[in-house]
């Protein structure tokens, strides 16, 4: 099967799992290296909502700024 969250820019693979750890902590989801299969569909998508959110922050200070 293939990977379909694969990073975009693969070199930056590990930023983004960095980044995706340091959220959850943040918002207190218990997510782990490996397996999270026993976390629920909300928990999982609020990570990810969460990292899109911030991102998009992020390039609207980026863009402000110039």
């Amino acid at each position: 099967m293939a990977r379909r969250n694969r990073a975009e820019v693969p070199e930056a693979r590990e930023a983004l799992d960095r980044f995706k750890f340091e959220v959850a902590n943040e918002i207190g989801v218990p997510l782990k290296k490996g397996y999270n299969g026993d976390l629920t569909s909300y928990q999982n998508g609020s990570v990810g909502g969460n990292m899109v959110k911030r991102m998009i922050q992020n390039e609207e200070r980026r863009m402000a700024g110039q």
